[in-house]
């Protein structure tokens, strides 16, 4: 069951409109993971049981984080019992992140990593296909709301007592498989909360569901096509086409990552349940560091609060600051994939990050330098920089292998490309020459610099009557334009 398709409107209706038939709270947990698991079932069954068996422990393993302390002691053998207890704590909360890292890098990471072993050490690694197996959909996502969950009841927060609603929580279908990263307590209170049908929220809901259906089949999946056949003969091209192609692939990340996010925060306001925002034109900043606070914002968040901070953050001078940049960006890099491209991409952002961070440092004071990035000017030059770094680092992350990475690096500036290159790529794949391909890249940055303009500058939305007009025409002209074959997201390999 894909989404955005026939199948999953048809889904989704059913199971909103059986949401709102019950009336009670637990009823309607269980309509979302009864839901929720057939949601998943139809996309890989054989893991249904990983993900209960994970639920269940998690949800056992927070209860004991919040074990009582036996208070009927004396003041002395009180302390001496809450040192030991804060102790056990502190090692049953390290253990949780193990198990859930540990899982994660097992599906991740262990084929390949035997296979360098295999390689380095000569032995044979007949028997082993058993290692070849499909990440399960939805993993890293659903491990890092784990972790969230734990740290989140460590630091204090409530555990739950209720199974059922930690399931819904947990499986909740529009999220589970790409995110948004959602923390429980946010998620559960909204539960609790919505009584009645809004509907504002439908019309809102079904807007974004058709806003990002026009985001993912209609212009990322169709810049897809280009992408894929550029970069997929990249002996052939030139450097004019792998740039364009890199440029193009930002825009394709960017439309089909936020499209899925657009259309599951649909879903979930069929519900009443708001998800977080995960994108807020990231490619119109001006600085890397507030590209990632608008670039997969829940991402960014969770490696803040989970990894940065617990590191140290900027409490400790600007050189243990700049470190701790750079080892997050370079574990965000690593989660993605385990080929040297994304570490490589990783460092990229950590290094930029760092910059910026002893820039911003010399600013404070240094008039000049403040200033500069003030007046028109320093804003234009700081914006081409920051999407430039942006740009360049997506080669290595759409091309994460060292002997593709290796060869589009040396291919990035005088190299012509193959005489047939443009007339099979361009004109009889696409239809277009390689300077219209260019203008209609543009026109993508236009229409995103426009909706920003006038959802941001001018603070303007539009009315519900006319995206009630707008909803069957954007979703009709998403299913009669969109590729022949619809592409899988990008973020379902990670």
């Amino acid at each position: 069951m894909s989404l955005p398709s026939i199948t999953y409107g048809l889904f989704l209706l059913s199971v909103a409109g059986l949401y709102w038939a019950v009336g009670q709270r637990d009823l309607r947990a269980a309509v979302l993971v009864i839901a929720s698991l057939v949601f998943y079932a139809s996309l890989q069954v054989q893991y249904v049981p990983l993900m209960l068996a994970l639920i269940l422990v998690n949800f056992c393993w927070a209860r004991l984080l919040v074990a009582p302390l036996n208070w009927q002691t004396s003041n002395e053998q009180w302390q001496v019992a809450e040192q030991g207890w804060n102790r056990r704590r502190r090692l049953l909360l390290g253990l949780g992140i193990a198990l859930n890292v540990l899982l994660l890098l097992a599906f991740k990471y262990v084929e390949s990593w035997l296979g360098w072993v295999w390689g380095i050490t000569g032995a044979s690694s007949e028997g082993t296909g058993w290692l070849a197996i499909a990440l399960p959909l939805g993993l890293s996502f659903f491990t890092f709301e784990c972790i969230a969950y734990l740290v989140d009841v460590y630091r204090g927060a409530p555990a739950t007592d209720n199974i059922l609603e930690f399931s819904a929580y947990k499986l909740f279908f529009p999220k589970l498989i790409s995110g948004p990263i959602t923390r429980y307590h946010t998620f559960t209170q909204q539960l609790k909360t919505q009584q009645v049908l809004d509907w504002n929220w439908v019309v809102e809901g079904l807007w974004l569901i058709a806003s990002g259906s026009i985001k993912k089949l209609l212009i990322a999946d169709h810049i897809a096509v280009l992408v894929n056949l550029s970069l997929g003969n990249l002996e052939r091209a030139g450097s004019g086409d792998l740039w364009l192609a890199i440029f193009a692939y930002g825009l394709q990340l960017y439309l089909d990552f936020s499209g899925y996010v657009d259309i599951a925060r649909g879903s979930a306001l069929l519900m009443g349940i708001n998800l977080p925002q995960n994108f807020n034109f990231p490619y119109l900043t001006t600085s890397i560091a507030d590209f990632w606070r608008r670039w997969h914002m829940t991402l960014g968040e969770w490696l803040r609060n989970y990894l940065y901070f617990p590191l140290g953050g900027s409490r400790q001078g600007l050189l243990r600051t700049c470190g701790n940049l750079m080892v997050v960006m370079a574990i965000a890099g690593i989660w993605h994939g385990n080929t040297w491209g994304f570490l490589i991409w990783g460092l990229i952002h950590g290094l930029a990050l760092a910059i910026h961070r002893v820039t911003h440092h010399l600013s404070a004071g240094w008039a000049g330098l403040k200033q500069l990035w003030k007046n028109p000017l320093g804003i234009v030059i700081s914006w081409g920089l920051t999407q430039a770094l942006v740009c360049f680092s997506w080669l290595f992350f759409r091309l994460p292998a060292p002997r593709d990475y290796s060869l589009a690096l040396q291919k990035l500036w005088g190299v012509s490309r193959d005489a047939q290159f443009a007339q099979k790529v361009y004109l009889d794949s696409l239809g277009f020459t390689f300077e219209q391909l260019w203008v209609l890249m543009g026109c993508v940055v236009v229409l995103m610099v426009g909706a920003y303009g006038v959802q941001q500058g001018l603070r303007l939305q539009l009315s519900w009557p006319v995206k009630l007009l707008m909803i069957p025409l954007c979703l009709f002209a998403a299913w009669l334009l969109a590729p022949l074959e619809t592409l899988p997201y990008i973020y379902f390999e990670f």
